[in-house]
């Protein structure tokens, strides 16, 4: 029986990180995943886009050498099947990758690797990897690091009958047995640590600042301390920022707070509690409960859907994707306006086969990102970070951080709270709201961000302001102290006359 409360939670996401918790990108606070992307796509979407927009970051999919999958022909999944750690993949060369990186860098956009060091390939599987390196993964035989049979957990040590992952109730079956197949790295071993440490390592002298670790619940925490403790700081001082995937929805042994110490960890209840709120404003009142034993605020890594739940892997179900766009607005935009977690935003393709690789040329070479004339993305690429609710409320997140929530109002379907005296955001289920509400903001004229300011909104002396929402497909408003003063004024922060002290 879980504990529900009927009260927003107050609390307020510190930004005082421990060793592996800062993302070195200035306090800006949300990273955007450009799933499958190509490295110059990347870099051009840095360049163009996610610094003007205050993005701290992007993941970008596995860059080292993986396997070439031709049944299914060239699916997503082969990124995660390595073969070596030359940074040589389907998302393009090392020298493309380290371009990639400083430019992105340059404009203030930092870079985290999707890296994948439980496994290697999965059983069966011989042949040539992307960067040319030969492999039998049924013999252990990994040239390209090189990683033989002894680096790989042994079969007296997976308690399950057929040698793979089948009973989550037991930490020993989960860690120390063959996930799907797939050929289980011993993380206890010396050899093994230094060998991935090496790869975390040649990212960072590359200009990397952190990594996102893949099946980091297949590991034990005390080998994945062993192998981050090994790495280097980055070169402008501090610890990489670490990100743990840890799918625990109280359905086995492992919990998300057995890997605290080693920085974010993934929270895939969130994905549930969001969509959850969307259908049924009146769950948006319980978001963070710790009794379903969600993450703490301070650990918490929380995002809407990821690559693998918007395909009915790791924890999918009852979720919201692209595929219903208004709904997935208004869940993005409450994620940037709440104050819980450390925010990720996703970024697709389209797609039907849950199996298909990235919209592909005819030599299944990925296709490049185009920009559409209304700033949409073309050749088969969602990009949902483009869009308003989404893009916009990253500046809303960046300008209260630190803030709790207040004049929390739940009611008839519409939702609207301040950010301390920094922001306030309001959304209407129906498409529609038209009330006098406390914003708790200094008197003066604000813009709303995701109109593109497009709309305007005065408050009073007293902290009132009259809030309209009437566009049903973005049922959503959200302004701040130190914004944009109209249209094309996003990045250029001026603030708005006050002419009394903030409303409490």
């Amino acid at each position: 029986m879980w504990f529900r409360t009927f009260l927003p939670i107050l609390f307020i996401c510190e930004t005082v990180y421990g060793d592996y918790r800062d993302p070195h990108c200035k306090n800006k606070q949300v990273i955007v995943h450009l799933f499958e992307w190509k490295w110059s796509d990347v870099a051009d979407e840095c360049e163009r886009f996610l610094g003007k927009k205050q993005f701290c970051g992007v993941q970008v999919s596995p860059p080292n050498e993986h396997v070439v999958v031709t049944q299914p022909m060239r699916p997503w999944w082969e990124r995660y099947q390595p073969v070596s750690y030359k940074l040589h993949s389907r998302g393009g060369t090392e020298a493309e990758f380290k371009d990639m990186v400083t430019r992105c860098k340059n404009v203030g956009v930092r870079v985290y690797v999707d890296s994948v060091v439980n496994h290697m390939a999965g059983l069966g599987r011989i042949g040539t990897g992307t960067a040319g390196s030969h492999f039998n993964s049924s013999d252990y035989d990994f040239p390209g690091v090189p990683y033989t049979r002894p680096n790989f957990n042994t079969r007296d040590k997976c308690p399950s009958g057929g040698g793979g992952v089948d009973n989550y109730s037991d930490p020993k079956n989960v860690r120390n047995c063959f996930l799907v197949g797939l050929t289980d790295l011993d993380q206890s071993k010396e050899y093994v640590r230094d060998k991935i440490a090496e790869f975390f390592d040649h990212c960072i002298d590359l200009g990397v600042a952190g990594f996102r670790i893949d099946a980091s619940k297949h590991m034990w925490p005390d080998d994945v301390k062993a192998i981050q403790d090994r790495v280097k700081d980055l070169p402008e001082g501090g610890r990489p920022f670490f990100y743990h995937e840890v799918i625990d929805q109280n359905d086995g042994a492992v919990r998300v707070n057995e890997y605290y110490d080693l920085g974010y960890v993934t929270e895939f209840r969130y994905c549930q509690k969001i969509a959850y709120g969307v259908h049924n404003f009146g769950e948006f009142n319980n978001m963070y409960v710790p009794s379903w034993g969600m993450a703490d605020p301070s650990h918490a890594f929380v995002f809407v859907d990821n690559h693998d739940n918007q395909r009915g892997h790791g924890g999918g179900g009852n979720l919201i994707t692209h595929k219903t766009p208004r709904d997935y607005k208004m869940a993005v935009a409450f994620t940037l306006a709440y104050n819980y977690g450390f925010t990720r935003v996703m970024s697709s393709y389209y797609f039907e086969n849950t199996d298909a690789g990235p919209p592909h040329n005819a030599d299944y070479s990925a296709k490049d990102v185009t920009i559409n004339a209304d700033g949409s993305c073309g050749n088969g690429w969602v990009c949902e970070h483009r869009w308003n609710p989404v893009a916009n409320m990253v500046v809303f997140r960046n300008a209260v951080a630190g803030t709790d929530i207040k004049h929390w109002r739940n009611e008839n379907d519409e939702i609207s709270f301040a950010r301390g005296q920094k922001g306030f955001f309001a959304m209407a289920k129906q498409g529609h709201m038209d009330r006098n509400l406390q914003t708790g903001l200094p008197a003066g004229e604000y813009c709303d961000l995701v109109s593109d300011c497009m709309k305007k909104i005065t408050v009073d002396g007293s902290g009132n302001a009259h809030i309209v929402i009437d566009n049903s497909a973005e049922p959503m408003l959200a302004f701040i102290v130190d914004g944009p003063t109209g249209p094309g004024d996003h990045f250029f922060f001026q603030k708005p006359s006050i002419t009394s002290s903030p409303a409490n």
